[in-house]
């Protein structure tokens, strides 16, 4: 598990950080002085003078007396020694610093707010009703530093739809300066209701980009349970359907859990006869963050006991031609007739193994477990070998 935020730097020298810093970190001290002030230089060995010119230097080692006592050089906590060239920080004038942009990542995400218009019992990010509209300002900063390598950008919240016009223009930026890189947005959907938001954003013409919308039932009143809100299953789908009218390409995301593992194979029924235009469908493990772990007792279930429903569903949409995966879920319990139907999802920032994966041939293929699942997961995890099919018993 990667940590993406640290809180225990300390300033060493240097005017104070009065507002917050932007910075591509670079570990190259003769960096060509124009790029200077818009990089963070991470020193890894001893020095005796420092390089001038950059917004932050950020060192693991004791300051030497000669260093120059009027730039800026801020220890560097241990968690984020890590960092390295292309990778893109913020710090604040409390010195917290986080990795808003990581290059070697599988992909990153922004969460653009967290203000939401549903109360998902299992949501592992619960909304506030707060003024966040700094964090676009930080974001609008920070993607013209984000390498143009990048495969994936995602952006998340609370929901993205509720930053307005911000979202318009964080799209824009990210297709003028990364036009290569996929955009993955998560949304609940509901406000894609209104046609002028969909088309808003199939005007912006980016070249790859995709929306994931939850739908958790094919009856309405089990969906509208689960985000707590009447009315949210019409105006999901009502957004699927206007996102598609406008060419915007949909994946739709089913969390399994208590309240949604029995009608799975009659959801994915639903979704082959109706919603058959869609671009992708992912079934998903639940992460026990948030309300999830607030609601574990209610809506917990352990992944083998819900396998037929999973395989049901699963070979009904590859069957009607369906792009399928299974997101966050560990090989050992699948069932082995849809163990190639999974896929590592779980962000390295947030993905670990646990003591019974030790030994486990299939390790390297195998998405393993948020770092919340410790608070509960399965009791049949098993190593297995690489030669033998694997069983969901």
């Amino acid at each position: 598990m990667v940590a993406l935020t640290a809180r225990d730097n300390e300033p060493l020298s240097g005017a104070p950080v009065e507002e917050t810093a932007i910075l591509r970190i670079t570990r190259n001290p003769a960096l060509t002085h124009p790029l200077r002030a818009q990089s963070a230089l991470v020193l890894s060995g001893t020095t005796d003078a420092l390089p001038d010119g950059f917004g932050a230097i950020l060192t693991a080692i004791p300051p030497a007396a000669n260093w120059d006592s009027k730039l800026r050089v801020i220890r560097l906590s241990p968690q984020l020694e890590y960092l390295n060239d292309g990778d893109v920080i913020k710090i604040t004038p409390r010195y917290q610093i986080r990795a808003i942009f990581r290059k070697n990542a599988r992909t990153n995400s922004l969460l653009v707010t967290e203000r939401c218009n549903s109360f998902c019992v299992m949501c592992s990010q619960p909304p506030r009703d707060i003024n966040d509209s700094y964090i676009v300002d930080d974001l609008m900063r920070a993607i013209p530093l984000f390498d143009r390598g990048a495969r994936e950008i995602g952006i998340t919240g609370g929901e993205p739809t509720l930053i307005g016009q911000s979202l318009f223009a964080l799209i824009e930026r990210l297709k003028n300066y990364l036009p290569e890189t996929g955009v993955h947005i998560l949304s609940n959907g509901r406000n894609f209701k209104n046609i002028e938001l969909a088309q808003s954003i199939a005007r912006i013409r980016h070249p790859d980009l995709m929306i994931g919308i939850p739908l958790y039932s094919d009856v309405a009143s089990i969906h509208d349970f689960v985000v707590q809100a009447d009315g949210a299953f019409d105006e999901t789908l009502a957004g699927i359907l206007n996102l598609k009218r406008c060419g915007v390409r949909v994946e739709i995301r089913v969390v399994i859990h208590r309240e949604t593992y029995k009608r799975l194979p009659a959801l994915a029924r639903f979704i082959a006869r109706n919603l058959l235009f869609v671009d992708h469908v992912a079934l998903m493990g639940l992460e026990l963050m948030g309300f999830a772990k607030s609601n574990l007792d209610a809506i917990w279930i352990d992944p083998v006991d819900y396998q037929p429903q999973l395989r049901e569903a699963t070979e009904w949409l590859a069957a009607n031609r369906m792009r399928v995966s299974i997101y966050n879920h560990q090989l050992c319990l699948l069932d082995p007739a849809i163990r190639r139907f999974a896929v590592k999802s779980i962000s390295d920032w947030k993905n670990e193994y646990m003591p019974e994966c030790e030994g486990c041939e299939l390790k390297r293929d195998c998405g393993g477990f948020f770092s919340s699942a410790k608070l509960r997961y399965s009791s049949h995890i098993r190593p297995q070998r690489a030669d033998v099919p694997a069983t969901a018993s």
